[in-house]
């Protein structure tokens, strides 16, 4: 067994691709993660600020069992239209719940703000959820860093968001020897900083006029007030496994995923913020519930790192990577 950095963090897990629709321009975007038999599906969301749809069907009491797509969206709540292309994709396809008149497919999804980069009057459409699912079967073979979700993603913004740091979408999983594979992927856009799970070190987060961190729990602890424009803010994610839950334990695994985001994210769960993850089982492996939770914390722990350290500077807004170019000089 061993943990995996790949681009893929699902690649082991039958019948899911990733893809993604990238604006280089507008710097958004939007992530497609397609559950081509159906998954069972859980989430959990802490923020204060959340934009999402479909949550209420992942209720486990609710009616659908699976879900046949999950979105990870820019724009804010603009984005959530990138959704009808998704959909209008799957439909093609046969996919979604079978109402026995027509086949309905369900597509939970969480945005992040990110209009502080791009432009702010361009946010991710159907077209563009749609070319994401077409991305998905083409072979995108590249889900780290600056793409879909992540494009204008940034990390940090107590002293406002010119003074932020480059975030982005990271990847981690784990195959261990019986079979089991635990992955995440996750759009890290957050108010907070982000600390090396090694050495608790910030390597990415809010920095003061001349580039150095500020430290945002040290800096509000001082009596400092918080820059009156925090909205551009968010880490969403997804986790996967392989092993066979019900909606109930999905629903946990991802309560439990959420303490690694809070374990290198500080502070998180703010009102600035709509943190949320989803949590998806496609397999048959038999896995202890409480040791699936704590491997997919640990591995959107990795996926955050990993976001930041794929991430590339634009303009005034560093990445971890010409920050620590600096640090060498």
């Amino acid at each position: 067994m061993g943990k995996r950095f790949v681009a893929n963090p699902f690649i082991d897990i039958a019948g899911i691709r990733i893809g993604h629709f990238t604006d280089n321009q507008a710097l958004t975007g939007c992530t497609v993660i397609i559950c081509e038999h159906g998954a069972v599906c859980g989430v959990d969301v802490r923020g204060g600020a959340p934009g999402t749809r479909e949550i209420s069907a992942l209720n486990p009491l609710g009616l659908v069992k699976k879900v046949n797509a999950i979105l990870l969206t820019g724009g804010s709540a603009f984005g959530l239209a990138s959704a009808d292309g998704v959909m209008r994709f799957l439909a093609e396809k046969g996919h979604g719940f079978d109402t026995k008149i027509k086949k309905v497919p369900i597509v939970p999804g969480a945005v992040i703000f990110d209009f502080h980069l791009g432009d702010p009057n361009a946010s991710p459409g159907s077209d563009d959820g749609y070319q994401a699912c077409v991305n998905a079967y083409n072979g995108d073979d590249n889900h780290t860093g600056n793409i879909g979700v992540g494009t204008g993603a940034t990390i940090g913004k107590v002293c406002g968001a010119q003074n932020a740091m480059r975030g982005g979408l990271g990847a981690a999983s784990i195959k261990f020897n019986n079979g089991l594979v635990i992955g995440a992927l996750i759009a890290v856009n957050s108010f907070g900083d982000v600390h090396d799970c090694e050495n608790n070190n910030i390597i990415a987060g809010a920095r003061s006029n001349d580039g150095r961190f500020v430290d945002t729990i040290k800096y509000l602890m001082a009596g400092n007030t918080i820059h009156p424009f925090n909205c551009e803010n968010t880490t969403i994610g997804v986790v996967g496994t392989n092993a066979d839950f019900d909606k109930a334990g999905m629903t946990k695994i991802a309560q439990i995923a959420q303490t690694g985001l809070t374990q290198v994210v500080s502070p998180a769960h703010t009102m600035f913020d709509g943190d949320t993850i989803f949590a998806f089982s496609n397999g048959h492996v038999k896995a202890d519930l409480n040791f699936a939770g704590i491997i997919a914390a640990e591995m959107v722990k990795k996926a955050i790192i990993n976001a930041v350290k794929s991430a590339k500077s634009y303009g005034n807004t560093l990445s971890w990577s010409d920050m620590r170019k600096q640090d060498i000089k």
